[in-house]
């Protein structure tokens, strides 16, 4: 999934360039971060991309969330960098900084719901979820929680990063045999096909 290579960087904003291959909230958060291995280029660039990129991750409702803070985006760059940090850790068989933990755990009560009684059309009681008190802090909550899920779970074991040398995508392999070695067959995939034709026709 590579970026052009003449790509003006820094980006004014990176919403053109996210992409959703991760198969869960918090790995597709984790590759907000593009090109890892290379370039480190950040589509998280401005508040109003953290909450486009909320909602298209439809943990945000539309004209929910208002306008997040500078303050919000840093936390919420460092939300990812401690997750992508244990996802490493947890995929290459080693041990989690306290660090990178202590902060997604510093997330998870934001993911709480509360429930209220409320009346009804018809005058009888209801209850159901009550709004949270900062939607924006609560969609992060749940990006946290996805990750706590995955980390903190056997689901770690299908934890994967792309095996292509030139991406860093990182997904959660749902495929039957667990066995999933590309973030996406047509992209990284058939890249990797086409290289190991052209070696074989080379060798023979």
């Amino acid at each position: 999934m590579d970026l052009p290579d003449d790509l003006a960087l820094p980006l004014s904003s990176g919403q053109a360039y996210w992409y959703w291959l991760g198969g869960r909230p918090s790995l597709d958060f984790v590759n907000t971060l593009r090109e890892r291995w290379w370039r480190n280029v950040e589509t998280l660039v401005t508040p109003a991309d953290l909450v486009c990129w909320l909602q298209r991750a439809e943990l945000l409702t539309s004209g929910s969330g208002g306008l997040a803070s500078d303050e919000l985006l840093l936390g919420a760059r460092e939300l990812r960098e401690s997750i992508d940090a244990a996802a490493v850790a947890v995929i290459g068989g080693g041990a989690v900084a306290p660090s990178a933990l202590f902060t997604i755990d510093g997330w998870l009560s934001a993911a709480l719901t509360h429930e209220t009684l409320t009346s009804g059309p018809d005058g009888h009681p209801v209850l159901r979820a009550a709004p949270p008190a900062d939607p924006l802090v609560h969609a992060l909550g749940a990006v946290a929680l996805d990750a706590a899920r995955l980390l903190g779970t056997d689901q770690r074991a299908r934890a994967r990063i792309c095996a292509s040398d030139t991406c860093s995508a990182r997904f959660y392999d749902r495929s039957p045999s667990a066995g999933r070695l590309w973030c996406s067959m047509r992209g990284c995939g058939n890249v990797a096909k086409a290289r190991r034709h052209r070696e074989r026709a080379r060798a023979r």
